[in-house]
């Protein structure tokens, strides 16, 4: 099964990285660690990778886009806390 699309959850240590088909099923949904989030989106293909619009977004939108990722970010507005 090919990941598709990944929600990443921006924080200050542990990022909450989470993985779909097309299909919607979950391939993972995995903790990462700060110096962890760069090698392990470099092992995925190329996918769309949302994120939450907060104050580290372009920092991370780069970083990934440089990889090859297409990146969007989700307004806080759209979110709900779960």
């Amino acid at each position: 099964m090919k990941v598709t699309i990944v929600g990443l959850d921006l924080a200050k240590t542990v990022f909450q990285v989470h993985g779909i088909t097309d299909e919607g099923h979950v391939i993972f949904n995995k903790p990462r660690r700060r110096a962890q989030l760069l090698a392990f989106f470099e092992c995925l293909a190329p996918c769309l990778t949302g994120m939450e619009a907060c104050a580290a977004r372009h920092h991370w939108a780069r970083e990934l886009s440089e990889i090859g990722h297409e990146v969007r970010l989700i307004l806080p507005i759209y979110l709900t806390p779960t």
